[in-house]
């Protein structure tokens, strides 16, 4: 649940004016979480190795866990690299406070990218279930993963994932009356955030936490 969207200097997602205020139009209740969150917006980093393994750095632990891994990592490595990471071995990235097995998906996913697999993939040209169906081959990444793939790196506008928990707890806090919702009744109160579900998470992420979120 690792987050930090908006780094990286880039122009932000071309769609974002058009859908803050297509969506607080659809929803006063998120129009009001769009207004606190001022100003800033997704910003992608356009690295797709950058934005898989940050995913995979930051499942299940927490936002503060994630950034002092990732930082650990960027200490011990210099940067965020396919050969960077594929330089190590399972021991040496234990050492910057992953898992054993989040040390495999990250060295089975720099190998993929030194390979050729994944940096030959018209990522642009696929649709985002094709996307989900082709990432989710890799050692590592499951819906979730690549739902951030999506997002964060394809800037697809539409996607709603219903297996994070801060939007679980934002939508409960915010839409549910505090009780956390199940994934059907997240997408029926989001049938209003469309085709804008991506950035309704985002402003969700935003409402839990005042650091903007990176993938």
């Amino acid at each position: 649940m690792s987050r930090v969207m908006g780094g990286g200097g880039e122009l932000p997602a071309p769609y974002w004016d058009e859908a803050r205020r297509g969506l607080a139009e659809a929803d006063p209740a998120l129009g009001r979480l769009i207004a606190r969150a001022g100003e800033s917006m997704l910003r992608p980093r356009h690295d797709p190795f950058f934005s898989l393994s940050r995913s995979i750095v930051g499942q299940q632990i927490s936002v503060k866990a994630a950034e002092s891994v990732w930082q650990k990592m960027l200490g011990r490595l210099g940067e965020i690299s396919p050969v960077a990471v594929g330089g190590q071995d399972v021991d040496s990235l234990r050492q910057c406070g992953l898992s054993r097995q989040k040390a495999a998906y990250l060295l089975s996913l720099a190998g993929h990218f030194l390979n050729g697999s994944l940096q030959q993939e018209k990522w642009h040209e696929m649709d985002d279930e094709a996307v989900i169906e082709r990432l989710v081959q890799v050692k590592g990444i499951g819906r979730w993963t690549a739902e951030m793939f999506l997002i964060f790196h394809l800037l697809r506008p539409d996607v709603l994932p219903v297996d994070d928990i801060g939007i679980q707890k934002a939508i409960a806090n915010h839409f549910n009356d505090g009780v956390r919702p199940k994934a059907k009744e997240m997408i029926a109160i989001a049938e209003a955030w469309r085709p804008w579900r991506s950035v309704a998470s985002w402003y969700l992420w935003r409402s839990l936490d005042a650091v903007p979120v990176e993938y």
